[in-house]
């Protein structure tokens, strides 16, 4: 149990460091490809939770896939809303075209 403490609370710090250093262009990009890699997580937790027979893993494996299912769903939302910032504005049709002469 204390290896597994000490080996969570090292691989929390390194993904903090590693997060912090990326920089702001890169953002949204990674982002995206992470929240794919997450959907990996939802299958892992469907079979964990398939294979163990205890009534206690099992609602903690459910647990597992509703937290994984919220962080991809929420993840490809904020990554959906960051694209759409670079997106062309629309313009209305009712102003007059610059290129009429």
């Amino acid at each position: 149990m204390l290896s597994n403490l000490v080996i969570f609370i090292l691989a929390a710090f390194i993904g903090f460091e590693v997060i912090s250093k990326v920089p702001q262009t890169l953002h949204t990009p990674l982002m995206s490809g992470t929240n794919a890699i997450s959907g990996i997580t939802i299958v892992g937790a469907l079979v964990a939770t398939g294979m163990i027979e205890s009534p206690w893993a099992k609602w903690i494996g459910f647990a597992a896939l509703i937290v994984a299912t919220i962080n991809v769903v929420g993840g490809f939302l904020v990554t959906d809303r960051m694209l759409q910032m670079f997106k062309p504005k629309r313009r209305d049709s009712k102003e007059p075209s610059s290129n009429a002469a």
